[in-house]
C-alpha cells in the first residue's frame, strides 16, 4: 500500500536524522557493511538502495521499506544504530541521549516502536549532547501505569489522585511541584517552576469539559498573583470550543490548557513533557490560544 502523504513525511525526516548516523555507500578500502549501502545488502533490501546522492538514497531506502517489505522496517532502524554507534564512536562526535529521543519519536509516528532503543540501560550510556544538562531518569512506564490507574477510580477519590498523579509527573520531570495552597476565598492546587518561571496549576477531572466561566476564573487567580506568574490548567475532559473563543476575546492569556488526550499522547509517545509545555507556551505567545492539542503541536 502506497504511503500516506504524512508517513512520506515522517520517513524524510527519518532519513534526514539518521544521514549521519554512517557512509552511504562505503569507502573501497574499508570495512563494506559499515554504510547504508551494506545494511540494505545484509537485510535483503539491496534492492530499495539507489547510486546518487546520499540523502535522497537514505529517504528511497526507508521508505521504500515500509512501503514494501513494514516488516523489516524496524531491523533497518535498529541496524543503523547498532552500526552508527560504532562508527561515530571512531570517528566522532558519538551518537548522543538527545539524538535518541528523537530517533525514537519518529519511529513512533510512522507506528512503530523498537524495544532495545528504550532500554533504560542503553539510554543511560549514551552521551549528552555537549550544552545540554543532563535530564532526570524518567520511568514513563511507572506514569503511564499510575495514569491507567487514575482512569480506574470512582469520581471521589479520583480528583485526589490526579492532583497527586501531576505532582509525580513535575517531580519526574525536575520541574519542583509545590503543595496545594489555599488564600482568602480561592483554592490552588499547586505550583511548579519551568524555564524559570513560576506556574499556578488547576487541575480538574469531570465529565463536562471546561468552559469560559472556569478558565476566566483561574485566569483572574494568576492575574491576581505577581506580574511575573502564570498558570496551567489541566482540564481531563477538554475545554468547550466556545468557551475557549470567549476566553481569548478581549484580553491577553496568562495560561495555558492541556487535557486528558494530551497526557495519553505525551505518555504513549514517550514525549519529554518540558517539551510539549514549551511549544504550547510558544503557541500561546504566538497566537493568544490558551490551548492548542498536542496533536496538532507535534504531529
Amino acid at each position: 500500500m502506497p504511503l500516506t502523504l504524512k508517513q512520506s513525511q515522517t520517513v524524510a525526516a527519518l532519513a534526514s536524522h539518521l544521514c549521519d548516523f554512517l557512509p552511504g555507500n562505503p569507502h573501497p578500502f574499508a570495512n563494506q557493511d559499515i554504510s547504508f549501502a551494506g545494511i540494505a545488502l545484509d537485510l535483503g533490501l539491496g534492492q530499495y538502495w539507489t547510486s546518487g546522492s546520499k540523502l535522497p538514497a537514505i529517504t528511497q531506502l526507508f521508505a521504500a521499506t515500509l512501503e514494501r517489505k513494514p516488516e523489516r522496517f524496524c531491523d533497518l532502524v535498529l541496524e543503523t544504530v547498532r552500526r552508527g554507534i560504532n562508527y561515530r564512536t571512531n570517528r566522532g562526535p558519538p551518537i548522543t541521549r538527545q539524538e535518541m529521543a528523537r530517533l525514537n519519536d519518529l519511529v513512533a509516528q510512522v507506528g512503530f516502536k523498537i524495544p532495545e532503543l528504550h532500554d533504560p540501560g542503553f539510554l543511560k550510556g549514551l552521551p549528552s549532547a555537549p550544552g545540554e544538562k543532563e535530564k532526570p531518569e524518567i520511568a514513563l512506564d511507572d506514569l503511564r501505569e499510575h495514569f491507567r490507574q487514575v482512569r480506574a477510580l470512582d469520581p471521589v477519590p479520583r480528583g485526589h489522585e490526579f492532583e497527586r498523579f501531576l505532582r509525580v509527573l513535575f517531580e519526574a520531570f525536575d520541574m519542583a511541584p509545590g503543595s496545594p495552597f489555599r488564600l482568602t476565598g480561592e483554592q490552588i492546587d499547586g505550583s511548579f517552576q519551568f524555564q524559570g518561571e513560576v506556574y499556578l496549576l488547576e487541575a480538574k477531572w469531570q465529565d463536562q469539559r471546561t468552559g469560559a466561566e472556569d478558565l476566566n476564573a483561574f485566569w483572574g487567580k494568576v492575574a491576581g498573583k505577581a506580574e511575573w506568574s502564570r498558570g496551567l490548567y489541566v482540564s481531563y475532559s477538554g475545554f468547550t470550543q466556545g468557551g475557549l473563543e470567549a476566553f481569548a476575546r478581549g484580553k491577553r492569556t496568562n495560561i495555558v490548557c492541556v487535557d486528558g488526550l494530551d497526557l495519553h499522547e505525551m505518555l504513549e509517545r514517550n514525549l519529554d513533557f518540558r517539551e510539549v509545555l514549551q511549544h504550547k507556551v510558544r503557541r500561546a505567545a504566538e497566537t493568544n490560544q490558551a490551548y492548542v492539542p498536542l496533536r496538532e503541536l507535534l504531529p
